[in-house]
């Protein structure tokens, strides 16, 4: 399915003035996404941030329903996390255990780590969808526009 990104990316970057914290862009950009592409077959969308301490990710911005938080670092989010390299997931089914089910109806996602001025990831932006094979690369791609635009740093 196409997406719309340059209009998510140039309503982010309107959105946000130059000061704004890391957490006023993140739920901007999860807020600006969510409006765009909720009718393209997107189910969720938000992002989940590291804890060192705990060896764990928990919940950040995220729309529009509950999601698990937090989360251990085995499933795709951990994954994308731990490579520092996007993740398109076409079927959560063929990961097995290594898939956390938040929402049962979920059946593909792309996942992006973001991170800190140093280049460190710090977390990741998660969307997921209840079509089998929602997302490509033509997703991630446009997703790291849509991170540029908000002044988050991705691969």
């Amino acid at each position: 399915m196409m997406r719309d990104y340059g209009t998510v990316a140039a309503t982010v970057a309107k959105s946000l003035s130059p000061d704004a914290g890391r957490d006023r862009r993140m739920q901007t950009v999860v807020d600006r996404l969510w409006e765009h592409l909720q009718d393209t077959g997107v189910s969720w969308v938000g992002f989940y941030l590291y804890v060192a301490e705990r060896e764990e990710m928990v919940l950040g911005p995220r729309r529009d329903k509950p999601a698990c938080s937090p989360i251990s670092l085995h499933g795709a989010c951990g994954r994308a996390f731990r490579d520092d390299a996007a993740l398109i997931v076409r079927d959560v089914k063929e990961l097995g255990e290594n898939y956390i089910a938040c929402d049962p109806k979920d059946r593909s996602e792309v996942v992006l780590p973001i991170h800190d001025a140093g280049g460190a990831p710090i977390g990741v932006l998660d969307l997921d969808s209840f079509d089998v094979g929602s997302f490509d690369e033509t997703d991630v791609a446009g997703l790291q526009r849509v991170l540029a635009a908000a002044g988050l740093r991705c691969k």
